[in-house]
C-alpha cells in the first residue's frame, strides 16, 4: 500500500489487482471486497490523500475479515503518522 497526499480535499483509492493465474471472477470479487472495506471502514477516517493498493497473490485466498484486518492495521499506522506531522 502506498499513501500520497492530494489536494482534492478527500481521500481516494486506486486498486491494482493482478491476474496471478486467477479468473476474472476472482479478481472482481477481490476488487469489490477491497472497495467495500474502503467505503465502510477507512474512507471517513483518513485525511485527504491517495491510497494505492496492489493486491498480492495471498489476497485471493484471504477472507473478508482478514483483508479488513490488514487494511485497518494499515489505517492506524497512517493516522498515527499524519497526527505526528500535524504537531
Amino acid at each position: 500500500m502506498i499513501w500520497l497526499d492530494n489536494a482534492t480535499g478527500h481521500p481516494r483509492i486506486g486498486l491494482i489487482v493482478p491476474k496471478f493465474q486467477s479468473s476474472a471472477v476472482a479478481r472482481n470479487r477481490l476488487r469489490r471486497q477491497l472497495k467495500e472495506i474502503w467505503r465502510r471502514d477507512l474512507q471517513s477516517q483518513l485525511p485527504a490523500g491517495d491510497l494505492v493498493v496492489r493486491a498480492r497473490r495471498e489476497a485471493y485466498g484471504a477472507g473478508f475479515e482478514a483483508l479488513q484486518g490488514e487494511m485497518r492495521l494499515w489505517s492506524k499506522s497512517v493516522n498515527g503518522a499524519t497526527k505526528k506531522r500535524e504537531r
